[in-house]
């Protein structure tokens, strides 16, 4: 039978899972997609699109009260 663990046991065990050491091919294939990502998505946007995405993004950004 498991033994009954409180939260702070949980957390600590969910933490530690996620830490552990990764494949480092894994790792280096899904960097090589995340440099590739946003050129290529650029690429295949409409220059209105990006436009109308860039005017939301820093609307966004400027009707944050620090």
């Amino acid at each position: 039978m498991a033994k009954k663990r409180d939260l702070n046991q949980i957390a600590a065990a969910i933490v530690q899972q996620s830490t552990v050491e990764k494949n480092p091919a894994a790792v280096e294939l899904g960097r090589l997609g995340g440099l590739k990502g946003g050129k290529a998505r650029a690429k295949s946007l409409s220059s209105h699109r990006r436009r109308s995405i860039a005017k939301k993004a820093a609307l966004a950004r400027w009707a944050k009260k620090s």
